[in-house]
């Protein structure tokens, strides 16, 4: 089925960290900075061997290379298509890349012929995709899990009073490093395997700065990996996701912390995407356990019904709907009579108001 694409829309969709994602996918070995990413040149060396000089800036959402191309400012699109061409010998065109993007990261296109979106609410999740692709979940990168003897283990009486133990901190190693104010949430894949370090920042300044949540930065080392090719606690909660063959996704860490908390590490049936998107390798990796429900727990993203926010949260429940929907049953979680405040996730008010959500979640 043809797709169209609106590049400015598909653009705004793209996370710094999915940026991050495509540029390590790319073998650009990126980094963050202060503004946005820096990478090797890939838009025009082979991966390894290109100079540390092609930066991507989160303010414009571009791309600069500092040494070597014609043309040294170009957005994601047009790097992907210097990259295909130096890498596979593709000769692609805006709209290749603009589908390889968007397809990556699980976004919806619009059907060439499609009509009008005058759809009630859920109706639009009635239309018919083809099945993509199988993907292999590729083996991601090993840190040195002795890093996490460095960190301090105090009970983190903030994530107490938001309903997570301080057994679950202990067990799942959340610590605290002082040095950037940051909580510490070390990322293992579903073999156990240190394959990532965020931190959370405590102080404003920083979060308003730099976000929330950043891969930690230690001596001049950086624990990051590509949040799209992993589900965090999926080292927990594999064994009761195989055996119940069911999953729930939240966006955070936190609230599959707040959910081992209410309901117990033997029945732990969460992991996180850590963003809002649904990625095909986050996907295979559930299917790979015999999974046969995902239910899709997502924050609160809009303030009353039927405003922008609202709209705009009902169309990325819908594509992540229509792009996996013949891969595995999915079903969602949508707070419409808003139980729960602004931005906060179903878990965020505890066991009752999260299974009263649960029931009533949108099964199709």
């Amino acid at each position: 089925m043809s797709r169209y694409y609106n590049k400015d829309l598909l653009k705004e969709k793209l996370e710094l960290e999915q940026i991050y994602d495509l540029l390590d996918l790319w073998g650009g070995e990126p980094e963050y900075t202060d503004g946005g990413l820096i990478a090797t040149t890939i838009c025009h060396n082979p991966p390894g061997l290109g100079s540390r000089k092609l930066y991507y800036y989160q303010n414009t959402q571009l791309c600069h290379c500092y040494s070597g191309c014609a043309e040294p400012s170009f957005d994601i699109f047009e790097l992907c298509i210097k990259v295909m061409k130096i890498q596979k010998n593709l000769d692609w065109e805006l709209y290749d890349a603009m589908d390889f993007i968007a397809s990556y990261f699980g976004f919806e296109g619009t059907s060439v012929n499609q009509q009008s979106n005058e759809l009630e609410d859920w109706e639009i999740f009635k239309r018919n995709i083809e099945l993509p692709p199988p993907i292999v979940v590729p083996i991601l990168q090993e840190y040195n899990s002795n890093i996490l003897s460095r960190f301090a283990y105090p009970r983190i009486e903030a994530w107490e009073q938001e309903g997570i133990t301080k057994e679950v901190q202990h067990r799942n190693l959340i610590g605290y490093y002082p040095v950037e104010e940051q909580i510490v949430i070390p990322h293992f894949d579903i073999n156990n395997r240190l394959i990532g370090i965020r931190g959370r920042y405590l102080s404003d300044y920083y979060a308003e700065r730099y976000g929330k949540y950043r891969p930690l930065h230690i001596m001049n080392k950086e624990y990051s990996h590509p949040l799209s090719m992993n589900l965090y606690n999926i080292n927990n909660s594999k064994e009761a996701i195989r055996k119940s063959k069911i999953a729930i996704i939240f966006e955070s860490e936190k609230s599959t912390l707040q959910y081992q908390s209410y309901y117990g590490y033997n029945n732990d049936i969460s992991v996180a995407c850590c963003g809002s998107n649904l990625s095909y390798y986050q996907v295979n990796i559930l299917r790979d356990l015999g999974v046969n429900e995902i239910i899709i727990a997502f924050d609160r993203q809009f303030q009353k019904r039927y405003d922008d926010e609202y709209q705009k949260l009902i169309n990325k429940l819908t594509s992540i709907y229509n792009k996996y929907k013949n891969m595995v049953k999915v079903t969602i979680i949508f707070d419409k009579d808003m139980i729960t405040p602004y931005k906060a996730s179903p878990t965020d008010i505890g066991p009752e108001v999260f299974e009263k959500l649960l029931k009533e979640r949108i099964i199709l």
